[in-house]
């Protein structure tokens, strides 16, 4: 692989961006499927002794306990992703998460062996959170490391759009088993789709092997300048861009997570709407934001990471409210209009800068170390407990207090990115 000045060359770059994207979408593919059969399934299967809010109640929170994983997976997989490379990382990190989810296909439910059932289940999803904990740092670095200069933001989105792919492949294998007859999707019907999770981990290791490791940290492993203990040095250089990072991820985590997981349940269970209107809607404004995405990250580089970010962030708060509105109707149109507009001009224009916005707050000695643990952090915070939240608010509080949930969350993000000096003109190979 060619470079000049230390960066990628042409081509190479492009494969890189690819390689990470492909990667990237497989392991959440894994991570996304957990979210819509625990919104689907899990309660039924796993905790049937409950009523049915209060059974998804607990199937959230054997969601939300991946996200605890994932700090303690930023800081493992990042240690030695600063020390060894971030390359043998993401192929760890694709391992994890493979051997884990097709475990779920497999796993005998509380009818068959009673408590058991939602413990094994637990400590999958534990292992899924500890592997993709460790897996957004390197495929962002792999990317933003290889890009040439003024091109960070756009490269960098590209392991981003693997959010939205691995959720629209997720969702739409999970739509087509959700036709069988009932009695078949329950039985094993669900269990398909976390079995092809290992025909795809096949194919993205196939792909990873072949990449090399980053310039940056080639040119620091040459000159032997690797932190001894990364995640030290972070904490003691590097505090304030950790307190922000996890800031500017608040609103996008969180509400990604309302967008993605809760939605199904509010507009099944509350509205009413048949299940298969709901997963369509949101096929839909996935599959717009993989457009979205590189767009932003693309702007991002010609008019800085803070005014694109805050973008999206205040999209969070404006469209707070017209989100439920609109899925209150019933209408299937209305649906879909709701989750292209969240997706397109929430999600989005954060996501789509923040691979680079993240990358750019650390040295390359801590790089990983440090962009894994602010964002994994607050994805305990924000997306591990969004949905939980969201439907013990509606449980106590109704519709209204969800809205003011998704506003409390874009106000911390955008008193973060407020807070953050902008990044998009900055030298990283330091």
């Amino acid at each position: 692989m060619t470079t000049i000045t230390g960066y990628t060359r042409g081509s190479s770059v492009r494969l890189v961006a690819f390689a990470s994207l492909i990667g990237t979408t497989i392991e959440w593919y894994d991570f996304f499927l957990y979210g819509t059969a625990a919104a689907l399934v899990f309660n039924r299967l796993f905790f049937p002794n409950s009523d049915p809010l209060m059974g998804t109640l607990y199937a959230f929170g054997t969601y939300a306990v991946g996200f605890f994983a994932r700090p303690v997976g930023g800081i493992v997989i990042g240690h030695y992703g600063d020390r060894v490379g971030r390359k043998s990382m993401l192929v760890l990190t694709l391992l994890i998460m493979g051997v884990a989810t097709s475990l779920i296909g497999v796993l005998p439910t509380y009818q068959q062996i009673g408590p058991w059932a939602p413990v094994l289940l637990i400590l999958l999803r534990i292992a899924q959170g500890f592997g993709v904990g460790g897996e957004w740092g390197g495929a962002v670095l792999m990317a933003v490391e290889h890009a040439p200069p003024g091109r960070r933001g756009f490269y960098g989105s590209w392991p981003q759009i693997g959010v939205p792919a691995g959720l629209v492949l997720s969702t739409a294998v999970f739509t087509v088993f959700s036709t069988l007859p009932e009695d078949q999707f329950f039985v094993w019907g669900w269990r398909v789709p976390f079995l092809v999770s290992a025909l795809l981990v096949f194919v993205g290791l196939m792909i990873r092997m072949r990449l090399l490791e980053t310039p940056s940290f080639a040119k620091m492993k040459g000159a032997s300048a690797e932190s001894r203990q990364p995640i030290l040095e972070v904490l003691a250089r590097y505090p304030k861009q950790v307190l922000l990072a996890m800031g500017a991820r608040f609103a996008e985590n969180g509400a990604f997570y309302i967008y993605s997981v809760f939605v199904l349940v509010y507009a099944t269970q509350q509205v009413k709407m048949p299940q298969r209107t709901v997963l369509y809607a949101m096929l839909f404004g996935a599959a717009c934001e993989l457009v979205a995405i590189p767009l932003y990250g693309a702007l991002s580089d010609r008019i800085g990471r803070r005014p694109v970010y805050l973008f999206g962030a205040i999209g969070v708060a404006v469209l707070a409210f017209p989100l439920f509105w609109l899925l209150d109707t019933g209408s299937a149109s209305l649906a879909t209009l709701a989750m292209f507009l969240v997706f397109i001009f929430a999600h989005a224009p954060m996501y789509g800068p923040q691979g680079a916005f993240l990358s750019e707050l650390f040295g390359t000695r801590v790089r990983y170390s440090g962009a894994s643990l602010g964002a994994q952090l607050s994805s305990v915070l924000a997306g591990g407990l969004s949905p939980f939240i969201a439907t013990w608010l509606l449980r106590h509080y109704g519709r209204t207090s969800l809205a003011l949930y998704l506003i409390f969350m874009a106000i911390v993000t955008i008193v973060a990115v407020l807070l953050a000096s902008e990044t998009h003109k900055e030298e990283i190979d330091s």
